[in-house]
């Protein structure tokens, strides 16, 4: 397909994303043979469907809407973790994705170890993990914890970790999901202010995000998603007050 706007960072065209539904509970083997027929019909749902939009370099975006509308499966398929079913999505650039962060860690390898692994996933050479291997630990303060098994770190220390990680990759498109909603306050303003050190670097950004402060704080444009559908495509603090009136009505 041939891209309408080439200078674009992310460019969607008709995006439509399909899931089925999961059946739970046991169930007779004459009932299955009986819904046989029906389940195409009845067992998918379309998460996304008709979904268009473009991001210039450098903008920062936040997708808003309920829970369950599609916005995480948005960022996914910009993220290269899902393929549409219908349209496409081209990402021009490379990405830091900030979403499921602590994917990809592996419980009995150390600290240290996952850093190396993970941060090698991500892209970064041998080399440059061990010239920023002390700024993550330093980040995530982590440094008492750095032969340490993966799986024995708490909760807060495992999201330290993931953020410290992918913050230092030099992608020049950010994907965050509901990230700043873990940990303490102290930290999280400490993510905060290494956003926005990336984004006066001339980073892209694409926010998923509940949080009307953050994405009033990092975002210029909003897009909302209703019913598994863009339904608007306006700066951040239109696409709010309208998401506030349709939730309070």
């Amino acid at each position: 397909m041939t891209l309408e706007h080439p200078g674009e960072a992310i460019e969607a065209i008709g995006l439509g994303v399909r899931f089925r539904r999961n059946r739970r509970g046991r169930r007779a083997l004459k009932d299955m043979f009986a819904d046989a027929s029906r389940r195409r019909s009845s067992g998918e749902f379309w998460a996304l469907r008709d979904v268009s939009f473009t991001v210039r370099p450098g903008e920062s975006i936040g997708v808003v809407g309920r829970n369950g509308q599609g916005k995480s499966t948005l960022l996914k398929l910009v993220a290269g973790v899902l393929l549409p079913d219908e349209g496409a999505v081209h990402v021009n650039a490379g990405v830091a994705p900030l979403i499921e962060i602590t994917g990809g860690f592996v419980g009995d390898l150390t600290v240290r170890e996952n850093v190396r692994l993970t941060a090698g996933l991500h892209g970064m050479s041998r080399a440059e993990v061990g010239e920023r291997y002390d700024d993550i630990i330093s980040f995530a303060e982590l440094g008492d914890f750095q032969e340490a098994p993966y799986k024995h770190l708490s909760n807060g220390m495992k999201v330290r970790l993931a953020f410290s990680v992918v913050s230092q990759l030099d992608e020049p498109i950010l994907l965050v999901d509901e990230v700043l909603a873990v940990g303490d306050s102290a930290f999280r303003e400490k993510c905060y202010a290494r956003i926005d050190e990336l984004l006066s670097d001339g980073r892209t950004l694409f926010f998923v995000s509940h949080s009307e402060k953050d994405l009033r704080r990092f975002c210029d444009r909003g897009l909302y998603i209703r019913e598994h559908r863009l339904v608007m495509d306006a700066p951040i603090a239109d696409v709010i007050r309208q998401y506030n009136v349709d939730t309070a009505s």
